[in-house]
This record gives structure tokens, sequence and C-alpha cells, in this order.
């Protein structure tokens, strides 16, 4: 239920208060307003704290939203200014709202304001040995569900497409982004996830009118919290064939149509090596399985497997391979490697780093 500015603010002025006087050294050193300028909304609710042994006061410039977008956010930092007497006026930014996401939240603590949430949710750095952090509290407002549910295969497919490498730095429109997909999505699905991505401030406008990738490692951080690597049907495959031969053998499944790639461990043996895995590791598609198996002269075992084959729950898997130049099969895109390797286990997540 949407609440009135009026009534939130009251809300967040209490809850603030509440946070702040349960702090000792600052229990009954705080003094909080509204800003009465009508005309000039720089901020909502001022809090003044006279810092215990100093001449120092902070004011904490608090900006009350009901709804905070990542795109919409405010890029301004800290400042302060000297009094006539030495002493310092230190101002802060606060971010408060009836919930804070943890995009939110990662944002502010990047431009260095503080937040806090109805809940008493908060982090709020003041100058010298004053901190608070509180996470974990459930949130008294329902949070809002996402616009785009980045988890499923047609999302993933316009996403991995965004931040492959051989795309990196180009400038889009919906048009052309839906053109680039394989397999393709539909522009209602694109437009859907788009308007999601630029809301979370991962996508920026261009000069073009068009948009791009604006925070790469936060897009690639969001994607792998919602990737569904376990819906990949696993396989377990034994061969006699040496390694060498093995790989000379796979070369003939490159003419699947793009069907059959290197994957996880080996792909990133191939791409980046850092972390060995003995076992050969490949994405086949569920139409390829009997010619691998024939090729790789392998067949599916419970136990001591020196081939791992993920099925893939969706082709977009497959979407800008590798390499692949006639002298072994083609990798995984760099991305689609990375965001395997992050939830594969063992030396996955080292593998990805």
């Amino acid at each position: 239920m949407k609440i009135s500015q009026e009534s939130l603010q009251r809300s967040l002025e209490a809850k603030l208060r509440e946070i702040l006087e349960s702090v000792p050294g600052i229990a009954g050193r705080v003094e909080i307003s509204r800003n009465p300028a009508s005309f000039d909304r720089a901020f909502d609710l001022l809090a003044t704290i006279r810092l215990p042994g100093s001449k120092d006061t902070v004011e904490m410039w608090i900006d009350c939203q009901d709804l905070p977008r990542p795109s919409r956010f405010p890029y301004v930092q800290r400042v302060q200014d000297f009094e006539a007497d030495g002493s310092r006026r230190i101002r802060i930014r606060v971010l408060a709202a009836p919930f804070v996401s943890a995009r939110m939240a990662e944002l502010c603590k990047k431009h260095q304001w503080g937040w806090f949430d109805l809940a008493g949710n908060c982090r709020l750095s003041l100058p010298g040995p004053i901190y608070i952090e509180r996470t974990g509290i459930p949130p008294v407002h329902e949070s809002p569900k996402p616009k785009a549910n980045l988890s499923t295969a047609a999302a993933a497919r316009v996403v991995r497409t965004l931040l492959a490498p051989q795309n990196a730095g180009r400038n889009w429109t919906q048009t052309s982004l839906q053109e680039h997909c394989n397999p393709g999505v539909s522009i209602g699905l694109v437009n859907k996830v788009v308007r999601h991505l630029r809301d979370e401030a991962w996508l920026m406008e261009s000069e073009d009118g068009g948009f791009r990738v604006h925070d790469w490692v936060g897009l690639l951080e969001a994607w792998k919290k919602v990737y569904r690597y376990d819906r990949h049907r696993q396989i377990g495959y034994f061969t006699l064939l040496r390694p060498k031969e093995l790989q000379e053998n796979l070369i003939s499944l490159g003419t699947t149509g793009g069907h059959v790639a290197y994957a996880v461990f080996t792909a990133a043996e191939l791409q980046a090596p850092n972390v060995r895995q003995p076992r050969t590791w490949l994405y086949v598609g569920e139409d390829y399985l009997e010619e691998f198996a024939q090729t790789a002269d392998a067949r599916p075992v419970d136990t001591g497997a020196n081939i791992i084959i993920l099925v893939p729950d969706d082709d977009g898997v497959f979407y800008l391979q590798d390499g692949g130049d006639g002298r072994r099969l083609p990798c995984t895109n760099p991305v689609q490697t990375w965001i395997d390797l992050s939830h594969a286990g063992g030396r996955g997540e080292e593998g990805a780093e």
C-alpha cells in the first residue's frame, strides 16, 4: 500500500531518531527537523549531531523516497565547511525509504551516502569512531517485485548478448538487441528486460539515443545470483581415449551447427588457464548425444566419469562461441564460461575469478 509523503517522512523521522538514540556516544546530541524550504528540496529531513569530545557538527541531509530507483540515484557526496571558530560542519547525504534494495545499498556505499529503511536496516558512517550498520531485519513494507526475471532462459539471452566480450562498448537499440539475441526473443521481452536494467542503473543512455552497458561487473554479479545452472542436465561418460585422441575426435562435432562446445572447466583451461581439472566438460545439445557418444567412444556411467556432459536447458549457451578453428572444438563464450564456473562447485569460483 502506498503511503503519503507526509506519513512517510514522519515514520522515517521516528525510525532515524530510534537508530541514532540507540548509540551511547551520540544519544541526547541529536536534533531532527524537516526542510521548511518548499522551493529548495535538497533534502527532506535534517539531522544535526554534535560529535562527542569535539566542536564539530554533523548534518545528515536525508532524502526520503517512497520507491528509490538506482537509475535516479543523485550522485552527490559529502562536503565540509569550516566555521569561524575552526570547527567543522560536515554534511552527509542519506537515503531513507520504506525498503532499500541491495542494489541501492551498494550504490549508497559506492558514492559515500548513508541509508536506512523503516525496518531499521541501515548503514550510517559518521566522522570518527561512529559507524552504524544493521542488516537482515525483515522489511515492514513488502519489497517491490522486479519488473523482469533475469533467471529465465529468454531473459538470459538478452543479458548474455549485452555482456558478450565481442559486443563490448556497443551502443544498442531495442531492435538491434533483439536481432543479436540467439535464439531469438520477442521485442516485448527485450523491452521488459531493458527497462528493468535501466532502472537498476546497469544500462545507461548513449549519445545517439540508444543505450549501452554502464556497470559490467554489477550486471554480471546480478545475473550470477539468479542464474539456474541446475537446469542443465548433467551426464557422466567414460572413454578409454587419451586426452589428445579425444580432442582430435571431437573436432568432427564442430559441424553440428554450433550445438557442441567445450564448457566450464575445459573451456576455462583453453581461454584463461588457471584451475586445471582432469575431466573434459562439454555442452551437447539433446539431439547430438548419440553422435557424441560414438565420436568419443564413450558410454554413460554413474561413477568414474572422465567426461562431463551438460545438456543445456536453452541453446543460448552456444551464443557467440569462442574459437574452434578446425584444430579443436569451440568453447562457450567467456561470459558463459564464467557464469557456469561460478556455479559448478569444486574450484569453480576460483577458476571464474
